[in-house]
């Protein structure tokens, strides 16, 4: 088996496994949210017990009890959530590695920008998701988390500048990944590192028989809220890489900070909701205006491309086989007219992907997205829009087999 087709197989299944195990951590985070804000106060609830909910769900009806400490005697099955979590970020984290760090020099590095030899970019990349970790982690324990709004707005600030800072060294499409991969880490964390250690302090002081302290419940509480406010926003981000107009503007991290502030006024629409208070049907109205924020703001101005690139060895190599001119010509004819720094197809306002194929450096550099899209498969062009033919697709695999082999 081809090592490319055996690469781009794993990345579709760790991608599979990742959105499967994201929907189990989004949706139990989003139920629990949603249980939590609509318990009621009711006559005859157990000692210690906060209030219930009664709901109705696959044709019978249940009966929910929260306990806001721990209830007297500890049940003989308990279940604990956390495995969908830990299961998304390992995916995730998979993802990056197949995805941005095994194509570092396609997807990751940006010359433009910051000449980073793989490892370098690699390190910056793994380094920073610890780095947000251990700073929000202080934020959190220090006299700040008592109060939880101006926490919120210490958190937002933290989010901006990586945003801002990731996009002066990674490409755009690798910047707002890393910004989602940021977050999410922070949110999985979370569950780790003090969400279900609490837990178990509680557990292991009711076993012991002693009444357990409120605090951890408290703590968690805090950090569980967290996680329900940036939760809209990843899930934006981890789309983003599809969409050039949100990662190839030149304001791509304004528009990041915007969409924060965006699943913070939906959240705060359903949150208020499950609480059965008045919905506050104004945040849509700045939902809307934030998001049009955005358009616009992706209509300033895509990003500096590289004006020169320098050529790895293994790049050189494709460049100076017998059969590139030939692909030159095939993929300037059929590819280039959407793969442009100023896309001549209609509909097209950014190259997609921001995969630019004007020079022989910029196809030396895909060299790889062009065999798997246009070789391998017809995948590109969509639709074979551009009309090309067997042979070119041809010339395409004799060309990537041979300067790959040098």
């Amino acid at each position: 088996m081809d090592p490319i087709i055996l690469h781009d197989w794993s990345a579709f299944a760790i991608r599979w496994l990742h959105v499967v195990t994201a929907i189990a951590w989004i949706g139990s985070s989003f139920y629990f949210i949603a249980l939590d804000l609509g318990l009621q106060k009711a006559p005859g609830l157990p000692e210690g017990a906060h209030g219930e909910e009664w709901q109705v769900h696959g044709g019978g009806f249940y009966h929910i009890t929260k306990y806001l400490v721990a209830p007297a005697r500890m049940p003989e099955h308990l279940t604990w959530f956390k495995w969908e979590s830990y299961a998304t970020w390992l995916t995730g984290v998979a993802m990056l590695a197949v995805l941005y760090w095994a194509q570092s020099e396609l997807f990751l590095i940006d010359p433009a920008k910051w000449a980073l030899a793989p490892w370098q970019a690699i390190l910056i990349s793994a380094g920073s998701l610890v780095v947000g970790w251990v700073i929000y982690d202080f934020l959190c324990k220090s006299p700040l988390g008592g109060n939880p709004t101006t926490l919120m707005v210490l958190l937002f600030v933290l989010l901006v500048v990586m945003a801002w800072g990731y996009d002066q060294v990674f490409t755009g499409r690798a910047a707002l990944l890393h910004l989602g991969a940021f977050t999410a880490t922070i949110m999985t964390a979370n569950v780790a590192m003090i969400i279900i250690p609490n837990q178990r302090i509680v557990v292991r002081d009711l076993k012991a028989g002693r009444k357990p302290d409120p605090k951890y419940g408290k703590i968690a509480k805090l950090r569980s809220t967290h996680n329900n406010y940036l939760t809209l926003p990843v899930v934006f981000l981890m789309l983003s890489n599809h969409y050039p107009l949100a990662f190839a503007s030149r304001y791509n991290w304004l528009i990041a900070a915007l969409v924060f502030l965006m699943g913070v006024t939906i959240r705060h629409f359903f949150n208020t909701k499950h609480a059965r208070k008045a919905w506050p049907w104004w945040t849509w109205g700045v939902a809307v205006a934030l998001f049009l924020a955005c358009v616009g703001l992706s209509s300033l101005g895509t990003q500096r491309l590289p004006e020169e690139e320098r050529l790895t060895t293994a790049q050189a190599r494709l460049t100076a086989d017998p059969h590139f001119e030939q692909v030159r010509d095939i993929v300037l004819g059929r590819c280039s007219m959407c793969h442009a720094a100023e896309p001549s197809w209609d509909g097209i306002a950014t190259a997609p992907r921001r995969i630019v194929l004007e020079t022989d450096a910029q196809i030396a550099r895909a060299a790889r997205e062009i065999f798997v899209q246009s070789g391998l498969t017809d995948a590109m062009p969509p639709a074979n829009v551009s009309f090309m033919e067997p042979e070119e697709r041809a010339a395409i695999r004799a060309w990537f087999a041979s300067g790959a082999r040098g």
